[in-house]
């Protein structure tokens, strides 16, 4: 097959098991014989080499410049490989504030990037630090943690008072609390009681339901830190509320930005290894990277999921293609070899991936690491916050969105709508606030999950739909999936916004969604 562009040369080697810098693939797509470049660049390459340098490529066309090469193909026969299929952006899913799906074109290969202009932090990665052994004093111990640096953030905003405190106060006064939140309840005549923990018990609140902010019950989830300020009954019983605060995202908040025009692109659940990976919607993905239209993506940042699993969910060895999770890997690193060479990965590990189920989840284990150093992705934990040339930005893969989806009213939370589940978690400060549910937790010393600093990107996945939008100028985005709609998903009425890639400008912060399926 002749190769006809970045992306031919890319998928050759990758088939040869090399990966290359993004100007040594420009270089041979641009010579009077890629095939033959290329051949002769292989063999000069080190013994071992994983990477075909730009050296490389630089000797062979060298020490040709005397000689005449035989082409393979007459030059004006090339083409540039299509940047993807295309679609209209009506027939796009889109988030609140979203922009066109950009489509269509075949630009010319981009110029290779300058590594010295980029630049990647890691604030939180636990991966290694994992101090559970799951005694009853490490759960003591993380929501004792959860309280103290949640209750921080409100205890300014109201006269708090422990709960054994407001048991000893005479009855009529005001009075403040900030604590977890045990129990939600509604009563025979329609109000709600909310019961507030902290570390010396527990005292009721009262939220009536003719109040302004008795919708708010709703959003509540149980462990979650709250604040409440009421006045207590006559027998000090109960306190009525009359107000309640969250840890929340400031209003007030001003997001970063980097200092010059630079992308990322923000994807999650590749799958591979399912028999509906999307690999032809990849294909193209990573096709369009080598192209001048991808120049300013110097980033990719993928949300977990990298493969489909084994054992995941009932029956799901029908729908496998690959059934050996360490072959899922392998070929996952393959697929990830057609990236360009010079870009910046980071990954986090999902609930398909072979690390442990419960949260924090800590990066993938030295094997699987030796199957991905191709491309020498930086491997952190699930979460972490990660920042990109000054912004930063929060990686979960979203496992707790499927409890906030099912607890709170559609209007507040669905799946159509993603982001907006996602706004929750940041008024609560917190990834994965319910404990006991459908979301494995694993107890620590230190809670991992707590959104400690405000994200200016909170970049999640799992649930596989597309949407984005703004909360307090906190940019939050779930980025879809790589997976077609599988027969399991069918079953639970899961229809999945697959082969996209959302764009992030980093020096704006505005987005720009590329449709590959």
């Amino acid at each position: 097959m002749p190769l006809e562009g970045p992306a031919r040369i890319v998928s050759e080697l990758t088939s040869r098991g090399y990966n290359a810098d993004r100007e040594a693939v420009t270089l041979i797509a641009t010579a009077d014989d890629p095939a033959g470049v290329l051949e002769r660049a292989i063999d000069a390459a080190p013994e071992n080499a994983l990477v075909l340098r730009t050296e490389d490529v630089r000797t062979v066309l060298d020490a040709q410049t005397d000689t005449q090469p035989a082409a393979t193909e007459p030059t004006s026969a090339r083409q540039d490989p299509p940047v993807s299929t295309g679609t209209s952006p009506d027939a796009s899913p889109q988030g609140e504030g979203s922009t066109p799906v950009e489509t269509g074109g075949s630009p010319a290969p981009r110029t290779p990037l300058d590594p010295s202009r980029q630049s990647i932090d890691v604030a939180n990665d636990m991966t290694g630090q994992s101090t559970g052994t799951g005694e009853y004093e490490d759960f003591v111990a993380v929501f004792r943690d959860r309280l103290e640096r949640l209750g921080g953030k409100l205890r300014g905003r109201v006269n708090h008072r422990p709960a054994t405190a407001i048991q000893a106060m005479p009855g009529g006064g005001e009075v403040g609390m900030v604590g977890l939140v045990n129990d939600i309840r509604s009563t025979a005549s329609g109000h709600w009681l909310i019961e507030l923990e902290d570390a010396t018990g527990t005292f009721p609140w009262l939220v009536m339901k003719d109040r302004d902010y008795a919708d708010l019950v709703d959003e509540l989830l149980c462990d979650e830190v709250l604040a409440m300020e009421g006045t207590l009954s006559d027998d000090a019983g109960i306190a009525f509320v009359d107000s309640m605060y969250f840890p929340d995202v400031p209003r007030t908040h001003q997001p970063s930005t980097a200092d010059r025009h630079v992308q990322a692109a923000l994807i999650s659940d590749v799958h591979v290894g399912s028999q509906e990976f999307m690999h032809d919607a990849w294909n193209r993905f990573t096709d369009w990277l080598h192209t001048e239209d991808a120049q300013h993506v110097e980033y990719l940042l993928i949300a977990g999921d990298m493969v489909e699993g084994v054992g995941i969910y009932p029956n799901q060895d029908e729908e496998l293609d690959i059934i050996d999770i360490y072959d899922q890997y392998e070929r996952f690193s393959e697929y990830l070899k057609q990236v360009p060479g010079d870009l910046e990965i980071v990954m986090i590990p999902g609930n398909h991936d072979a690390v442990r189920l419960a949260e924090p989840q800590p990066g993938f284990d030295e094997n699987l690491r030796e199957i991905m150093t191709a491309h020498d992705a930086q491997i952190v934990s699930n979460p972490a916050m990660v920042t990109v040339e000054g912004v930063s930005v929060l990686m979960y893969h979203g496992v707790s969105l499927d409890e906030v989806i099912a607890e709170l009213p559609a209007e507040k939370a669905s799946y159509d709508d993603p982001h907006k589940a996602m706004y929750h978690l940041l008024k609560k400060r917190h990834v994965a606030p319910q404990f006991g549910g459908h979301t494995r937790l694993a107890p620590e010393e230190k809670d991992h999950l707590i959104i400690d600093e405000v994200p200016d990107i909170f970049h999640t996945g799992h649930v596989h739909k597309l949407g984005f939008g703004k909360y307090h100028n906190v940019l939050a985005i779930n980025s879809g999936c790589w997976q077609a709609q599988t027969d399991f998903q069918k079953s639970v009425n899961i229809d999945p916004d697959s082969g996209y890639a959302p764009i992030v400008d980093l020096d704006t912060l505005e987005v720009t969604v590329q449709k590959f399926a």
